[in-house]
């Protein structure tokens, strides 16, 4: 689908990547990964015809269409949020405006005359092609989006200039998904999103039908969306067939068979040098000196670029507090009419990583503030225990600082006992190196105050932190600093994170904030998820996903009947809403593409089988197994909505 060959760029006297070939197939499902500044962001920009290469070229199949979700900076204004994401549709809007005027031409026209051949002709065409496109599905569709992404339906008919900077880029990742290029290029997309709509984009992208690169610091994310991972690591691309996990398996015996290699080529140089100045001096040796040289010449040397030293840091052990750390009973907060919380109660005790978990506007943030006392409740207590000392790191924390210190200055002050090349390297691993240590702190981003607070705030740790999405701004190196320090620390610790990998590593007790209460799990966030699942399967709770919305009218739910004739007193039909003709007819559609759809995967499963039977090269192999891999999940995925409208279809009949 698109291709690079012995590709390069600079950035001014910098080469960032160079020599690069990437052949991108149809299929691809990929992660870009690379330490800070290779240049990941800049080759997306390229892939995406933003920028152009300095050496080699690129080729792309005719045709084809690229999505490119950059990582901030997009604004949107001048329509509702709804309309916003219908303008992906125009051309098949245009199509829809055609096909009526043309059957009201073809009303008009005399049946037997050229002109009702050339009207129905043209209407066949575009109304097979509307169909194809699902065209009498759009507003489900948009439906569907914005409610994984986060969007209430309140707020599909707000302008999208009432949105903050986060949200508009939800609008355009929205507005991508649904226009599904042959190619996402998505970079940093799950920097705005919360847990909940994380987990539905990973669906998405898990089913989504053509290839996608992603650029994220989030190693779960990877792992469950990508089966390719290509790596700009000393300015070359390394490509790995698997997800996040494997790579990094990968890459390690890549290392080794690297530094091996080099080790050998050093000894042969050696051999070679030795041999050459033991005998340059000997006329009967000169022949054989030439050869030496010769040989030595041609050698292509083998590089083994410095690595960015791995950190270690750990807190300052703060004087322990006693058992319990806080008391929270009857505590309920409200903001004028709107209740957050109501009635919660709780303890944590000493040495408790708790993560607090719900969806975005649940009260997680209110509830972290009024444990450290930044407000005050409506009613209830919070009470600290004997000599708890709370710590809060706030999502505007920078606001605290002061604008005229200097960085290195200010977090020196903060850690005495620290000496400055400790610091300097913690600072390096939250991405500030060099001469960007001296930089005063009012002329830092709101990314780089957060990443700075947050850092300050490690070296001179309270023994009850209370971490409000700390997680935030920061790379995966950073993260694992940042993972590796509390793990580490003695004291207590609540936080919020979007980012799974961090959630299961570090809690060991999960409260959940959702409907204004707060309920407690006691053990891991990986058992929290497999209880709440277990309890959807049990039909405790039915949330309808991004794949059976497709096709299904906003704001309406199909049911699936359980094998149970009762359940809570009711029948399967009393469970299922009747449905008008209209939408039945869109999910009859829908069932006729998957019908054709199913057989042309199978196809391409049955020829990719095939194809791997020819050995042509490693790399081919390790290709065509990921594309058979990816066809094969596409097969599932499609079989299994079909299932689903058929299933619910069949049920639409028995109402009748």
């Amino acid at each position: 689908m698109l291709s690079l060959q012995n590709a390069g760029k600079r950035f001014g006297a910098r080469v960032l990547f160079q020599e690069a070939n990437w052949l991108i197939t149809a299929q691809e499902k990929t992660a870009l990964v690379g330490a800070n500044g290779t240049g990941k962001s800049t080759l997306m920009k390229v892939l995406a015809g933003l920028e152009t290469l300095d050496y080699g070229e690129m080729q792309r199949t005719r045709g084809m269409s690229i999505g490119y979700l950059p990582q901030e900076g997009l604004r949107l204004s001048g329509r509702s949020v709804f309309d916003e994401c219908l303008t992906v549709f125009d051309e098949l809007r245009a199509m829809e405006t055609e096909i009526e005027t043309l059957a009201g031409q073809m009303a008009a026209l005399d049946h037997e005359g050229s002109e009702y051949a050339a009207a129905a002709e043209r209407y066949s065409m575009l109304q097979g092609r509307f169909h194809a496109l699902d065209g009498y599905a759009l507003d489900a569709q948009v439906g569907s989006v914005l409610t994984g992404l986060g969007f209430g339906k309140e707020d599909w008919a707000r302008r999208t200039e009432e949105f903050s900077g986060g949200w508009q880029m939800r609008i355009a990742l929205a507005k991508l998904l649904l226009a599904r290029p042959n190619l996402l290029l998505l970079d940093e997309p799950t920097n705005h999103l919360d847990l909940e709509t994380r987990n539905w984009l990973e669906d998405y992208l898990r089913s989504y039908p053509f290839g996608y690169i992603l650029i994220s610091h989030d190693r779960y994310f990877l792992d469950v969306t990508v089966s390719r991972t290509v790596e700009i690591w000393n300015k070359r691309l390394q490509i790995y067939a698997g997800n996040y996990t494997k790579y990094l398996k990968q890459k390690e015996e890549r290392k080794a068979q690297l530094i091996a290699a080099y080790k050998n080529q050093r000894e042969q140089i050696e051999h070679l040098e030795s041999f050459i100045n033991r005998f340059r001096a000997q006329a009967t040796k000169a022949k054989q000196v030439q050869s030496r040289i010769k040989e030595l010449e041609k050698i292509e040397r083998i590089e083994v670029p410095e690595e960015e030293p791995v950190i270690h840091f750990s807190f300052p052990q703060p004087p322990p507090s006693g058992r319990t750390v806080v008391t929270v009973k009857g505590l309920n907060k409200s903001y004028g009419e709107k209740q957050v919380l109501h009635d919660v109660s709780f303890t944590i005790e000493r040495g408790d990583r708790v993560a607090l978990v719900g969806h975005n506007g649940a009260g997680k943030s209110t509830l972290i503030r009024l444990l450290t006392g930044v407000e005050s409740p409506t009613s209830g207590t919070v009470q600290l225990g004997h000599n708890a000392i709370p710590e809060y790191f706030a999502q505007d924390q920078y606001k605290v600082l002061d604008p005229a210190m200097r960085m290195l200055d200010d977090i020196s002050k903060a850690a005495i006992k620290v000496p400055e090349l400790a610091l300097r390297s913690l600072l390096g691993c939250f991405l500030f190196s060099g001469d960007d240590v001296f930089k005063t702190l009012g002329v830092l981003s709101g990314g780089e105050h957060n990443r700075f607070a947050l850092a300050r705030i490690l070296v001179s740790p309270s023994n009850f932190l209370l971490l409000d999405e700390p997680t935030n701004h920061l790379d995966m190196r950073a993260k694992d600093v940042l993972l590796e320090a509390i793990e580490s620390f003695s004291g207590t610790v609540i936080f919020v994170s979007h980012d799974r990998y961090f959630l299961e590593k570090l809690a060991t007790k999960v409260l959940e904030v959702k409907d204004g209460s707060v309920e407690v799990y006691p053990g891991s966030y990986t058992e929290f998820v497999r209880d709440r699942e277990e309890a959807a399967q049990r039909g405790e709770s039915q949330p309808v996903t991004a794949k059976s919305a497709v096709g299904i009218a906003i704001g309406e739910e199909i049911k699936t009947a359980p094998a149970v004739e009762i359940v809570n007193g009711t029948t399967p039909k009393e469970r299922v809403r009747k449905l008008n003709p209209i939408k039945l007819k869109q999910m009859e559609d829908r069932c006729a593409y998957l019908e054709e759809e199913v057989p042309r995967i199978e196809a391409a499963i049955a020829h990719t089988e095939s194809e791997l039977g020819r050995f042509i090269s490693t790399a081919e192999t390790e290709r065509q197994s990921a594309l058979l891999d990816d066809l094969r999940a596409q097969l599932t995925a499609l079989t299994a909505e079909w299932e689903e409208l058929m299933m619910a279809m069949e049920e639409q009949s028995e109402l009748t």
